[in-house]
């Protein structure tokens, strides 16, 4: 069968991506978080480094896309954005050649907990969250180059981020946002855009150790299709997210992330 071939078996992947990319970008917290339980659940005999890969390999398009647009509005702390991303690095490698020690019920079984535990956070903090994600701050006039923050907390946060979201591919995009604004006192909007160019480095470099490790040759054309749709709907969740905020969007996530965890949970123990 050839390359073409075997992608037009995955188109339906595309729309799948769409959605992701659209919703995840519209509530300003990346896509993986989403796209790999779903994954678990369409691929239920894959193993978690082929899932981790496929996710990351879509996490960095996204990021990439985005780091893009956020260098055209000059929002980017380059100097924090470099530190951070060589803290990530280490961990990015480690998390993605640690994917491969964990059995899949028990992969399935932790990020079930994570995914209950990340809808309780969005349902007892909405208000907190949409802050996190732009929602509620005035536009901060100051250049992100000028911005003041503690280099070494930025560099272990990141490192945790690092490990964390390459051993389950998840991006991380949400949880460092969050912490650039709560612990470093970022402004939100250079926290946003800076926390993009972080994700893209760390998923790149959690993208080529599967590809040196050859997992990702078996979820390549996945992830082909994923991107497609992620870039394509990341475009949509952008010019949505100006439209469409508010504390329903917050808590449709938090139950859409409880039905799944459910099945995930589920599925680990069956």
């Amino acid at each position: 069968m050839d390359w073409v071939s075997t992608i037009g078996m995955h188109l339906w992947l595309i729309p799948l991506g769409f959605v992701v990319g659209a919703y995840g970008t519209l509530i300003g917290a990346g896509g993986g978080f989403i796209l790999v339980p779903l994954l678990l659940l369409f691929y239920p005999h894959a193993s978690p480094e082929v899932i981790t890969s496929i996710s990351l390999a879509v996490v960095f398009f996204n990021a990439f896309s985005g780091s893009v647009a956020y260098a055209r509005m000059r929002r980017i702390h380059y100097k924090a954005g470099l530190l951070f991303a060589a803290a990530t690095i280490p961990g990015a490698i480690l998390g993605a050649l640690t994917t491969s020690l964990i059995p899949r019920r028990a992969f399935d079984a932790i990020l079930g907990i994570l995914l209950i535990a990340a809808a309780a956070y969005l349902l007892l903090h909405p208000g907190r969250t949409q802050r996190a994600n732009g929602e509620g701050f005035d536009e901060v006039t100051a250049a992100p180059g000028t911005i003041q923050f503690n280099a070494y907390l930025g560099a272990g946060l990141s490192a945790v981020v690092g490990y964390l979201s390459s051993l389950l591919g998840i991006g991380g995009g949400g949880i460092h946002v969050t912490g650039m604004v709560e612990l470093l006192r970022f402004p939100v909007h250079v926290a946003t855009a800076t926390s993009h160019f972080v994700l893209a480095i760390m998923a790149l470099t959690g993208t080529i150790v599967h590809v040196v490790t050859g997992t990702f040759h078996h979820g390549v054309h996945r992830a082909v299709a994923l991107s497609i749709g992620v870039v394509l709907g990341a475009q949509v969740g952008a010019m949505l997210s100006n439209r469409l905020k508010g504390v329903w969007i917050i808590r449709s996530l938090a139950a859409v992330l409880i039905v799944v965890a459910i099945r995930v949970l589920v599925q680990a123990v069956s």
